[in-house]
């Protein structure tokens, strides 16, 4: 699986466990709801701050999003 895969999978499995929509953690981010449908679908490569962006609102560290998946 690439990275983008495996980061889009953290994002949207800590998304739901948060029980929020695409839109709820777009706004939370500043981010569009479309694009981050293409981050969390592993169809864009995000730069670091849009990481950070999304791992803030998620109140989650960057390197949870980046850590291999067990």
């Amino acid at each position: 699986m690439s990275i983008e895969k495996e980061i889009a999978a953290r994002i949207v499995a800590l998304r739901k466990e948060q029980k929020l929509t695409q839109e709820d953690l777009a706004g939370m981010a500043d981010l569009d709801r479309s694009y981050l449908s293409e981050i969390e679908n592993g169809h864009k490569n995000l730069s670091l701050r849009t990481l950070e962006k999304i791992a803030k609102a998620l109140n989650v560290k960057m390197s949870d999003l980046l850590k291999e998946a067990e």
